[in-house]
């Protein structure tokens, strides 16, 4: 393995517990893939681990890779701590290139965002199976961590590592 970087800071009320390893498990719901790796060991980021999750979160309708915030899987990692599950996130969006953003919120008649977070690696869209969307959503309210989104029509829970805020 190559050397590890430092993790970013992440606020205080959103640290996820001193665990020697940290562990993110998706499904990509538009790919078929499935992930379950360790993308750091105590306070330092595994670079190998975050290129890997770069790839698997690329933006599904191009193919386009963008750099994700580890702090978004801390948030994730958080998150299912929270919940006390070990159940693997089932992803909608991960990463969107700009031409990909511009398309959706032109076809979809609203709900994007013109300058996403997801254009910068800092939001995802996912569900937990067996977990209620409304728990999901309330997990990540109580870390403070980033922005929460509730569509519960659409059957997921936007997270972002931008300001704190809901909707």
């Amino acid at each position: 393995l190559g050397a590890a970087v430092p993790v970013l800071p992440f606020p205080a009320r959103a640290r996820p517990t001193e665990a020697p390893a940290r562990a993110v498990a998706m499904r990509h719901l538009h790919t078929g893939e499935k992930i379950e790796l360790v993308y750091a060991h105590g306070d330092r980021y595994v670079p190998e681990a975050l290129s890997t999750l770069d790839h698997f979160l690329r933006d599904h309708y191009c193919g386009e890779v963008g750099r994700i915030d580890p702090r978004l899987h801390d948030l994730l990692y958080a998150v299912r701590q929270v919940l006390g599950t070990d159940r693997p996130f089932e992803v909608i969006s991960g990463f969107r290139a700009p031409r990909t953003n511009a398309h959706l919120k032109a076809t979809r008649g609203g709900g994007v965002a013109s300058r996403s977070l997801h254009m910068d690696g800092m939001a995802i869209d996912v569900r937990l199976e067996g977990v209620p969307l409304a728990d999901l959503r309330d997990a990540a309210l109580s870390l403070r961590a980033g922005g929460v989104g509730f569509y519960p029509g659409e059957r997921f829970v936007h997270l972002d590592t931008g300001r704190v805020r809901r909707w």
